[in-house]
């Protein structure tokens, strides 16, 4: 029998926290409800991310062709790009608490890249159908629109939870952005923050077809701007997709 991934392993030990809520859920009302979520995961003051939701809406529209020009093909697993010279590109995991700092960012300007076939998510959880989330999209836009001030009941708790692991380190969160996003025929999200020095960009595509991808990227010298990071993250596309030229300083 195949090992779980990483991811499945920390969303099953997020799950124990789901399951924990239950009982405060049904016998303690919302407000108690919302204080245990918060004590576990932190309040609207210690990671404002958790009470912010989408609040513009960005159509990429044509990419920058001749920036595109200037980026380098990289392929890790299961993902493709271009991306920028000088970037390390990985492979990551979706982790609990992943909108903390993590200390593989002190190893410079950093790509990570997650991918997920259509219906992962509400195969991982299969009363989410009940509740009308049937693709990876409408997972993701839960997670997104989730707000812990505004928690009534499970369902609510556990998208506020699933919002903490889903987010990664924006820097400063209070200045941090959240946008609904479309770029050709793929749609997702935005969350980005390119107030001070270093910029910080959290993008997730879903394909029509549903595929899911997720893009972290964390520019320490601020390097990129946003039409950068959308000419950047079309060229997003599953893995084997790309056959660079030798020598190129594509990491493989």
């Amino acid at each position: 029998m195949a090992k779980p991934s990483k991811f499945l392993q920390y969303t099953l030990t997020t799950l124990v926290l789901v399951l924990s809520i239950v009982f405060v859920a049904r016998f303690g009302g919302p407000t108690l409800l919302r204080n245990y979520v918060s004590s576990g995961i932190g309040t609207c003051e210690t990671e404002p991310i958790l009470c912010m939701s989408p609040s513009e809406t960005i159509n990429a529209g044509e990419v920058n062709t001749q920036y595109k020009q200037e980026l380098l093909p990289y392929a890790v697993r299961h993902i493709s790009i271009y991306a920028p010279k000088g970037f390390n590109v990985v492979e990551e995991m979706t982790k609990k608490f992943y909108y903390k700092k993590h200390r593989r960012l002190d190893k410079g300007e950093m790509f990570y890249m997650l991918y997920e076939k259509p219906g992962f998510f509400p195969g991982l959880y299969p009363d989410l159908k009940k509740i009308g989330v049937r693709d990876n999209y409408e997972f993701m836009r839960r997670v997104m629109f989730a707000d812990l001030k505004n928690l009534q009941n499970i369902t609510d708790a556990f998208f506020v939870i699933m919002k903490g692991i889903f987010t990664p380190n924006l820097g400063g969160q209070q200045s941090a952005r959240m946008a609904l996003l479309t770029i050709g025929r793929n749609r997702g999200f935005i969350n980005y923050n390119i107030t001070g020095k270093e910029h910080y960009f959290d993008c997730t595509l879903i394909t029509p077809e549903d595929d899911f991808f997720k893009v972290y990227i964390f520019d320490p010298q601020g390097r990129l701007d946003m039409e950068k990071v959308f000419t950047i993250i079309s060229t997003v596309k599953k893995y084997p997709s790309l056959k660079p030229k030798k020598g190129d300083g594509s990491i493989f």
